[in-house]
């Protein structure tokens, strides 16, 4: 059975840090792009961040460069995502999707509504607080 289970998620005061995790499980996790999306209510789903599992490119949206941080430990099956200096307007329910590594990170993460993911998780809520 599939699964992507994330956590790490919470309630923390703007400037502050979190770590997001997303396990896997199902499938063969190096051959597979890792993305981070985010929907905040009332907005459509966006693309945090990307990383590829066989060449290691990352893609960040711009508003989260310099801020976020996104890696992978394939021997754990898990990719972080460390957020840092955290603003009220990252408040968004966060989660992990994968896609075979034939997609690039940009098009994983920049091409709307991500249809073509193929396992998502359940998400985690992230809460910054002014």
């Amino acid at each position: 059975e599939v699964q992507l289970v994330e956590s790490g998620g919470g309630l923390v005061q703007a400037g502050g840090s979190l770590r997001l995790s997303c396990a896997a499980s199902g499938f063969t996790f190096d051959d597979y792009t890792i993305g981070w999306f985010r929907q905040a209510p009332g907005k459509e789903r966006e693309g945090v961040s990307c990383l590829s599992g066989s060449d290691g490119s990352t893609y960040y949206v711009d508003s989260v460069k310099g801020r976020f941080t996104i890696s992978r430990d394939n021997t754990k099956n898990t990719v972080y995502l460390e957020m840092n200096s955290l603003k009220p307007e990252d408040t968004a329910v966060y989660s992990c999707g994968a896609v075979t590594d034939r997609w690039s990170v940009q098009a994983m993460c920049v091409i709307p509504r991500q249809t073509f993911v193929q396992y998502w998780g359940q998400g985690t809520q992230v809460t910054v607080s002014s």
